[in-house]
């Protein structure tokens, strides 16, 4: 890869490392100029500008990206598209963010221009939490790199996996002495109740008894003898040595005791035993109270369906120091207690399908043949292949037309009885439809058959509203086309709009949070309006 200053004459295929403005021409970072470009540039009077251009042996940074991403994501994750270099893996359920740590240094050694960032390690994560990012540094990679990348990712398994919460049966029992209240008791028994069902668990079975290694071993076998899969263990007073009654209940039942205490605070006493393949678990006095603590970190793996060894609970040290964290979060009440991380964006679709169809004829072009079906049809499938949703169809002219075109696909439709004022109408009927909880929304024109999934899911890859990309535009060799996606803070101003030009001045009027994504053919582009548009369209596609 070559960076510098380059004169113009030289710069057709070079991407732009630093924006450039002469007179009324700008190009943002990261553009790859066309001749176009190079011809604009030069008659606003520039002569030279900052550029990368790369050579044989580079790999582009998106190309580069996915591919180390793809590697990386085992079961239960899910890649994005890639964008400016990065490629983000999400959950696609809750559950355990299994990652190898020493596979993520590994690969973050090759090379200073790829880099992996995850979740800590046994993280738990929400349906759509982000997961890592691969990220691309300069403007590509090594191709040596790339595949040293890819190959440590994948390894003996992906690096990514989200292992799902499985509902576990649990049996409770709980030792009380002659002082013990049965408040005491129920409230454990809630608390512990609470924390399982977090986790997608149950508490099956309660047993109280003596605090006495006979009794213990006795609730522990009445557990197992009732299918409970997992054994929790709570002493009306603390374990501190592995020949104290919890320990030696449990070989009494004819378990046995893997390991006592673990370098995490609070729940240094925590015990890990086991009944053949069902874990029972000495519970220490922390886990009273409904706050995190190490019991938490090893319950949430076995719920996840993981294993919890002795060398595992001895790593839990570093990080292990809880008690000092001023808010701990407290996982109650069915939510699953992690921090606010970054998530996957919720994009809603609109299919704009009201238009008149003028220039076409007689026929109304939404139901004119494209791809061996009805046009909105093939536009439509394109939108629910694709990372959006819910998609929402607006109709306006021959309504029940497209509706029944559209009978089988899961989407809705809203009528826009305005139709015939102009798109601006479409627009703001389709807006006033979505959901409340959107994080943006894509708006698709049901005349672009050639737009595929892959290219809404670059779109919706670009977006991020926090880094300046509230509006997220395909262009192709340098010109702007559709669909545009964009974010909810906009929606407002776009009700207001009046006319049938659609909401395109708005994005001059946001210009700073403009996002150019290029494409790499011409789909963005072709809209069919007219019969000959539509027989071009079919001829180059036989």
């Amino acid at each position: 890869m070559r960076y510098g200053e380059i004169t113009l004459d030289k710069a057709e295929g070079a991407l732009l490392a630093h924006a450039v403005q002469a007179g009324d021409v700008t190009f943002k970072k990261g553009r790859k100029l066309g001749g176009d470009d190079v011809s604009a540039l030069k008659q606003a009077g520039a002569e030279t500008v900052i550029a990368v251009i790369l050579e044989i042996g580079d790999v582009p940074e998106d190309e580069a990206a996915e591919a180390v991403a793809q590697a990386a994501c085992g079961e239960g994750a899910d890649a994005s598209a890639p964008f400016t270099g990065r490629c983000n893996l999400y959950a696609d359920h809750d559950g355990i963010a299994v990652i190898d740590r020493g596979r993520v240094d590994d690969i973050n050694r090759i090379d200073e221009a790829l880099t992996v960032a995850t979740l800590p390690p046994y993280s738990v994560v929400k349906e759509g939490q982000m997961l890592a990012t691969v990220k691309v540094i300069p403007f590509s990679a090594p191709a040596d790199a790339v595949d040293a990348g890819v190959a440590i990712a994948a390894g003996d398994g992906p690096l990514v996996r989200v292992a799902a919460f499985g509902r576990r049966k649990s049996g409770l029992v709980l030792t009380r002495l002659a002082g013990t209240r049965d408040k005491v008791l129920e409230k454990t028994a809630e608390i512990t109740r609470e924390r399982l069902e977090t986790y997608g668990s149950e508490l099956a079975q309660r047993y109280a008894c003596d605090h006495d290694a006979d009794a213990v071993a006795k609730g522990i076998k009445e557990a197992l003898a009732d299918g409970c899969d997992l054994v929790l263990v709570f002493g009306a007073s603390a374990i501190v040595d592995r020949e104290d009654v919890i320990p030696a209940g449990i070989e009494a039942a004819g378990g046995s005791v893997d390991h006592f205490g673990m370098p995490v605070d609070p729940g240094n006493l925590l015990l890990m035993g086991r009944h053949g393949s069902v874990p029972v678990i000495g519970l220490p006095g922390c886990a009273r109270s409904p706050k995190i603590n190490g019991f938490d970190w090893v319950l949430q793996r076995l719920c996840a369906g993981l294993t919890v060894t002795r060398a595992d609970i001895t790593e839990m040290g570093a990080g292990g120091l809880l008690k000092e964290i001023p808010s701990r979060p407290q996982p109650r009440d069915g939510e699953v207690a992690t921090p606010a991380l970054p998530h996957k964006p919720r994009i809603a679709a609109l299919v704009l399908a009201a238009g008149q169809s003028r220039r076409m004829g007689s026929v109304n072009k939404m139901l004119a043949e494209a791809n061996g079906k009805p046009m909105i049809e093939t536009s439509v499938d394109a939108v629910l292949a694709s990372g959006a949703g819910p998609v929402t169809v607006v109709t306006g002219h021959e309504p029940e037309a497209v509706r029944r075109a559209l009978e089988d696909r899961d989407v809705s439709f809203v009528h826009n009885p305005d139709y015939a004022e102009g798109l601006s109408t479409s627009l703001r009927a389709g807006i006033g439809a979505l959901p409340d909880d959107v994080d943006g929304a894509v708006v698709c024109l049901g005349d672009m058959p050639a737009v595929e999934a892959r290219h809404i899911d670059k779109l919706i890859a670009a977006f991020d509203p926090e880094e300046g990309r509230s509006i997220c535009v395909p262009t192709h060799q340098g010109k702007r086309g559709n669909p545009v996606l964009w974010a909810a803070s906009i929606f407002a101003e776009m009700k207001d709009i009046a006319g049938d030009v659609g909401a395109r001045h708005l994005i001059g009027e946001h210009a700073d949070v403009v996002c150019e994504v290029a494409i790499d053919d011409d789909a963005v582009l072709l809209d069919l309006d007219t019969p000959e548009a539509l027989e071009a369209y079919k001829e180059a596609g036989t």
